[in-house]
């Protein structure tokens, strides 16, 4: 059985193809914050999707979460994909693939913390999400189909 492959904090990914972290910067805080659907999956059973936050910080990628199945599905099996919001009269599409892991460092926590949008008490779980593939998808307008699509993935890394 091949071992499996490692996903990337954003910094391996940002030095591994900077052009395309930038781009999927942008496109992650066009409308003024970081947020977009995050899908969580658990064994068998249908993926769930859910708006989130999300925010870049000391070179990892965050994300918040509360109590709710999101969160157990990112507890028992980390297996996630995430697709920034979407603007109509500004094309452009971000998504990721890959593994969140929960951040117990306190110091981590409240260095994230401290940059987040809101104030998440202690209720709210951090957890990284580590990058497998990343997809920039580029139309020159909101009329232009199919997008050019470009990836980048852990795997040829």
């Amino acid at each position: 059985m091949a071992a499996s492959l490692e996903p990337a904090a954003w910094r391996a990914f940002e030095a591994a193809a900077p052009d395309l972290a930038a781009e999927g910067r942008t496109l992650l805080q066009r409308e003024g914050r970081d947020g977009g659907f995050l899908v969580t999956v658990r064994g068998d059973a249908a993926p769930r999707i859910h708006p989130v936050s999300v925010g870049i910080v000391n070179g990892g990628l965050y994300v918040f979460v509360l109590p709710s199945a999101k969160r157990t599905d990112l507890e028992q099996d980390g297996r996630f994909a995430f697709h920034a919001h979407l603007d109509p009269n500004v094309p452009g599409e971000f998504s990721i693939r890959g593994r969140a892991s929960l951040v117990e460092d306190r110091a981590t926590r409240d260095t994230v913390a401290a940059a987040w949008p809101f104030e998440p008490d202690d209720t709210y779980a951090l957890f990284e999400l580590g990058i497998l593939t990343a997809v920039v998808g580029r139309r020159a307008s909101a009329d232009d189909w199919p997008p050019a699509y470009e990836t980048w993935s852990a795997a040829r890394a």
